[in-house]
């Protein structure tokens, strides 16, 4: 790899700054300029930039854990859920507390997490592993055999 390059996928120090800059802008042009490219060539060049395989995929790729990062996913979702359901988290809820003659003052607590929103998350889990529902599955790899009178013996 060359000395100039800065990466796995092979982008010079100023690809992957314009690369970067495009990420947050969404704008080539101003992306080009911020990455110390000439101001001249921003915009045509800026364009051809995104047209390039390495670059391409490493904004494909960037974006893509950036999107990751942000969204919660199913485990993270469960765990949390059961964490509300067991009373292990909390919130901050304000308190006022009397000062005498007509003072007072209002102050954040930590509290436990009410009953409601520990039943509510209860039952989104219970929900998931369906444990309310009172329908039946009938999906079923059973085979069944009709057999008419005249096959049967006495």
């Amino acid at each position: 790899m060359c000395p100039e390059r800065s990466d796995i996928y092979g982008l010079t120090i100023k690809q992957k700054k314009f690369a970067d800059e495009y990420i947050i802008s969404g704008n080539a042009t101003e992306a080009r300029i911020k990455a110390g490219y000439s101001k001249k060539t921003a915009r045509s060049v800026g364009s051809e930039n995104l047209t390039k395989p390495d670059i391409k995929t490493y904004i494909e790729e960037r974006m893509a854990e950036i999107d990751s990062q942000k969204i919660a996913d199913q485990k993270e979702v469960m765990e949390y859920l059961t964490s509300v359901m067991r009373g292990n988290e909390t919130q901050e809820q304000l308190i006022t507390i009397g000062l005498g003659e007509g003072m007072s003052r209002a102050e954040a607590v930590e509290v436990a997490v009410p009953a409601r929103e520990r039943i509510k998350a209860a039952e989104l889990l219970g929900k998931r592993y369906s444990m309310w529902t009172d329908k039946v599955d009938q999906n079923s790899n059973a085979s069944v055999m009709i057999v008419g009178e005249d096959e049967i013996e006495d």
